[in-house]
């Protein structure tokens, strides 16, 4: 039963978050990218501080051990992130109007590749990031039905901004959107091999799982910190803040509303 909630919930964050990018990227949702920025922020810091840390602290770990994984989780995700593996290398471009510009990630590694040869630098980056997700997935299964869920959820919303700079790379290259959707599509599937990959390995080695679980909120915070929060950091108008605030704390309200349904459950 959890293997076959694992494989639901990286299928679903994996390749559902590619569908809800190209949406945003291609179709009548375009407007709203900023928004689901704001919700990807608030979702993801809900689901670690309200969620994947209380769980992980209500163990026999030693408070002191999971401070220092989660300290040495943001490095490692920093590192990561220096070496183009974990975001696969963001170069800010700014697409969209005067009034409305948003930051999207062009995930090519440097300005010299070929078309080909950065869409194919592009979908192994998002595959190695995914098969990363897939174990964070299966690690918060692992711990709690409802905590995969919740997971689940936050990887999703975190994909997409990731995914729409993927998209809109591969279509300034050779690929239509098509082919485009569905070479992402193809990345964003590896989620479900590193939640099989996620399960034998915390199945091998339970007693180390809240510190698995400390690993995915450093993953968590540092994406919200380190990557969505910097893009929304810029001069707005009024009602421009407020509509960003709110999305924020909808995000954390839903991951919130969602954890006490599933628990009612």
């Amino acid at each position: 039963m959890i293997l076959v909630a694992i494989l639901m919930g990286t299928l679903v964050a994996g390749i559902g978050s590619v569908w809800l990018a190209a949406a945003l990227s291609f179709g009548a949702l375009a407007r709203y990218t900023q928004h689901m920025l704001s919700l990807a922020a608030g979702a993801l810091m809900a689901t670690a501080f309200l969620h994947l840390l209380p769980e992980a602290f209500e163990s026999q770990a030693a408070a002191k051990d999971l401070f220092l994984t989660l300290l040495l989780g943001l490095v490692f995700f920093f590192l990561l992130d220096k070496a183009e593996l974990w975001h696969h290398g963001h170069e800010h471009h700014h697409h969209g109007d005067d009034h409305g510009a948003v930051h999207v990630h062009d995930h090519s590694h440097g300005h010299d590749h070929t078309p080909q040869a950065g869409s194919w630098a592009i979908l192994t980056g998002d595959s190695v990031h995914c098969f990363g997700d897939g174990i964070l997935i299966a690690s918060a299964f692992m711990a709690d039905m409802r905590l995969g869920a919740i997971a689940s959820l936050a990887v999703l919303a975190h994909e997409v901004p990731h995914h729409m700079g993927d998209l809109m790379v591969l279509r300034s290259g050779a690929s239509n959107k098509r082919m485009a959707l569905v070479k992402v599509s193809l990345a964003g599937a590896v989620t479900a091999l590193g939640g099989l990959a996620g399960y034998w390995l915390v199945d091998l080695l339970h007693d180390y799982l809240p510190y698995f679980l400390v690993v995915a909120s450093s993953s968590f915070v540092y994406v919200a910190l380190a990557d969505l929060i910097p893009q929304l950091q810029k001069r707005l108008t009024l009602a421009e803040t407020v509509a960003q605030i709110t999305w924020l704390l909808v995000g954390i309200g839903m991951v919130t509303v969602l954890s006490g349904l599933a628990h009612g459950h």
